[in-house]
C-alpha cells in the first residue's frame, strides 16, 4: 500500500476564516484518514465490504453528530466543524462518510430535534460513540424524488402501531441498530418512527452488484407487521419537512464533503503531472494538463468559499433549504467533473486501484443522485428564483 502523501490545497489561504478549534478538529480527522482509512479501503472497495472496524474510530473523530449537545453525548461543535468532518471523511472515502453522515444528520438529527427528553437519553449516547448504527428510511421503490407518495403506513392498534411498506437504497441497513422511518399514519400524515433491530417482521436486506459506493453497506427495508412501541414515535414534527429537515443537515455535509473527494483527485493527479514523464518533460509542464490543474484547483476554491459561507449562515440560523440544495448540486458536480478530468491526466494508471480516482468517481455517481438528485436541485434553485415549482 502506498503512503497517504496528501496535501489539502488551499489556494485561497482559507485556514484564515477558520477558528483554532476547527483547525484542531479537521486535522484530528485528516490524521485518522490517513491512518485508519487509507491504508485499507482500496481493498474493502474492491471486496465490496464496509470495514466495521473503524466505526469507533469515526465516533472518536466526532464522525456521529459533532454538533449534538454534549449532554446527549455529542461534541457540541459548530456547523463548520461539522463540515470540515464530513470534508475529511469523503477525502478517504464516499462511503465512509455516507456511514458518518446518515448516522448524523437523518438518525441523530430527527432524534434531537423531533425527540423527546427520554428518547435523546436513550438512544443519541450510544449512537455518538457507533455502539449503535442507525439509518434512515425515507426514499421507496417507486418514490424518490417524491417521497411524499410514500406508501409505507402504519396503524393505531391501541397498545402500539403496526407498521408496513419498505424502503429502499438505505445506506447502513444491513447492519443498523435502529432505523429512523418515515411512515403514513391512517390519516395520510407523514411520522418519524424509531424502529429497531430485532422487531418481529423487521428485516434487512442487503444490496449487492453496485459498482459504487462498495465500501458502504446498503440495503432495504422491509415492514411486514412490525409492532412499534407507541413511544418510538418522534413527537415534535410531523409532514413532509420534518425528514426534509433531516435532509437539509445532510445535504449540507455532503457539500462540504465532495470537496474532500475533489481535493483528493486533483492533489493525486497534481502529484503524477509531475512525475509521469512523457516526450522528455513531465506532463505537467504541457498546456493541456496544466488546463485541467487550474481548472481544478478554480474549482474547488469556488466550492471552498461556498460551503465557508453557507457554513456561517448554518451557524447563524439563516442557511435556507435551497441555498443548501445549491451547495450540494454545485459541489458534487464540481468533484465528480475533477474526478472524471484526474482519472485521464493519470491515463491507464487512472483505473487502477493503486490510486483513488476512479473509486471517487464511481462512488460520486451515487453521491450525484442521492440526497436529491442533481435536476431536482436545479428545479429547486429554479423555483427559488422564480417562484413557480417546475417539479409539480
Amino acid at each position: 500500500m502506498k503512503p497517504d502523501l496528501f496535501q489539502s490545497p488551499d489556494y485561497y489561504l482559507l485556514d484564515d476564516l477558520l477558528s483554532e478549534e476547527h483547525k484542531l478538529v479537521r486535522d484530528a480527522a485528516r490524521a485518522w484518514v490517513k491512518k485508519e482509512v487509507s491504508p485499507i479501503i482500496e481493498e474493502y472497495a474492491q471486496r465490496a465490504e464496509f470495514p466495521k472496524q473503524i466505526v469507533k474510530g469515526l465516533g472518536e473523530i466526532g464522525g456521529f453528530g459533532p454538533y449534538i449537545p454534549v449532554e446527549y453525548g455529542g461534541a457540541g461543535l459548530d456547523q463548520i466543524s461539522y463540515g470540515l468532518i464530513m470534508q475529511e471523511i469523503e477525502r478517504g472515502d464516499s462511503g465512509v462518510r455516507s456511514t458518518s453522515s446518515v448516522q448524523s444528520s437523518l438518525v441523530m438529527y430527527p432524534i434531537w430535534k423531533y425527540g423527546n427528553e427520554e428518547q435523546r437519553m436513550k438512544y443519541l449516547p450510544k449512537l455518538a460513540t457507533g455502539e449503535w448504527i442507525g439509518c434512515f428510511g425515507l426514499t421507496e421503490p417507486d418514490f424518490g424524488s417524491n417521497p411524499g407518495g410514500m406508501v409505507t403506513n402504519f396503524k393505531d392498534m391501541g397498545d402500539h402501531y403496526l407498521l408496513n411498506g419498505a424502503k429502499m437504497w438505505i445506506s447502513n441497513a444491513p447492519f443498523a441498530d435502529i432505523a429512523v422511518v418515515w411512515a403514513k399514519n391512517e390519516e395520510g400524515r407523514i411520522h418519524g418512527l424509531i424502529v429497531e433491530r430485532g422487531m418481529e417482521g423487521f428485516s434487512t436486506p442487503e444490496t449487492h452488484n453496485k459498482w459504487s459506493l462498495r465500501a458502504s453497506a446498503t440495503g432495504e427495508l422491509i415492514f411486514d407487521n412490525v409492532k412499534v412501541p407507541k413511544e418510538n414515535l418522534l413527537p415534535n414534527k410531523s409532514g413532509l419537512g420534518a425528514p426534509l429537515g433531516c435532509l437539509d443537515s445532510a445535504r449540507y455535509g455532503i457539500a462540504w464533503g465532495a470537496i474532500g473527494a475533489a481535493m483528493d483527485c486533483y492533489d493525486t493527479a497534481l502529484r503524477y503531472s509531475k512525475e509521469r514523464i512523457q516526450f522528455d518533460k513531465p506532463i505537467g509542464a504541457t498546456q493541456l494538463q496544466q488546463k485541467k490543474l487550474a481548472e481544478m484547483i478554480t474549482e474547488i476554491t469556488k466550492a471552498q468559499l461556498l460551503t465557508w459561507r453557507l457554513g456561517v449562515l448554518r451557524n447563524e440560523g439563516r442557511a435556507t433549504s435551497a441555498q443548501i440544495s445549491m451547495a450540494k448540486r454545485n459541489n458534487v458536480d464540481m468533484a465528480l467533473t475533477i474526478a472524471r478530468d484526474a482519472r485521464q491526466m493519470l491515463g491507464g494508471m487512472g483505473i487502477t486501484g493503486e490510486y483513488s480516482i476512479m473509486r471517487h468517481m464511481m462512488n460520486l455517481e451515487s453521491v450525484v443522485t442521492y440526497e436529491g438528485t442533481h435536476d431536482i436541485h436545479l428545479l429547486i434553485t429554479g423555483m427559488d428564483v422564480t417562484g413557480f415549482p417546475a417539479f409539480k
